[in-house]
């Protein structure tokens, strides 16, 4: 975003065009920023591959891999066409921005919200489903006019898309309560394999398993 003073959020994958063409795009701007929302591999690794080709810095969380000028909630980031606010947003990953365009009342919502559906994976850590939930209710706050995720369409109905999403993750949540007090030695393998079967392939059946642990974890959790 911005035309002289220009951020560029989230360059994907380390791709020679795909940089060459992000290069070509910013050749013009008197500043550039580079931000990234998280580390997962579709969003990141030419984040610093870009930024040495620019000579400037990567700006995200510190813990994520390549960042040089490390970011914390509520830290501003200028562009010629407003200011970017950096909302700490864990849950799909333990380190994850979002960024609040207030002018445009806008939110880049990285992976917290999908421009479809009504869930993301959840299932990086322990505690992601608490803070997942903890980062719907963040944005929530905010005075948002539409929402551009990572993935798909912009979300020109902020409420009802978080209440989606959040509808979703409690109806996940209800339904492992109720198959953990009817099966309260289950086993994270054992209740993937019954809810998905056995015949998963390797990463999905990986990413299952994850998820499951994460939703068994967050349920025992709040147990009294």
């Amino acid at each position: 975003m911005g035309d002289r003073r220009v951020a560029v959020i989230d360059p994907g994958p380390q791709s020679d065009d795909h940089l060459r063409a992000l290069e070509a795009a910013v050749a013009d701007a008197d500043e550039v920023v580079v931000l990234v929302t998280h580390g997962h591999p579709d969003h990141s690794p030419g984040a610093r591959p870009l930024a040495d080709a620019l000579g400037v810095d990567v700006w995200g969380l510190a813990a994520i891999d390549g960042v040089s000028h490390p970011l914390s909630d509520g830290d501003v980031i200028q562009t010629d066409a407003g200011e970017l606010v950096a909302v700490d947003t864990p849950g799909h990953a333990r380190h994850h921005l979002a960024f609040h365009w207030p002018v445009r009342r806008a939110l880049f919502a990285g992976d917290l919200l999908l421009g479809a559906g009504d869930t993301v994976w959840v299932g990086e850590y322990p505690g992601c489903v608490a803070d997942y939930l903890e980062s719907l209710e963040k944005v929530r706050g905010l005075d948002l006019d539409v929402i551009y995720p990572a993935h798909g369409p912009p979300i020109e109905a902020p409420a009802l898309a978080i209440d989606r999403f959040e509808r979703h993750r409690r109806e996940r949540i209800r339904q492992m309560e109720a198959t953990l007090a009817e099966r309260p030695d289950a086993t994270v393998d054992e209740l993937r394999d019954s809810i998905y079967g056995t015949k998963l392939p390797d990463l999905a059946r990986r990413a299952a398993t994850m998820s499951l642990a994460a939703l068994k974890g967050h349920v025992e959790g709040s147990r009294p």
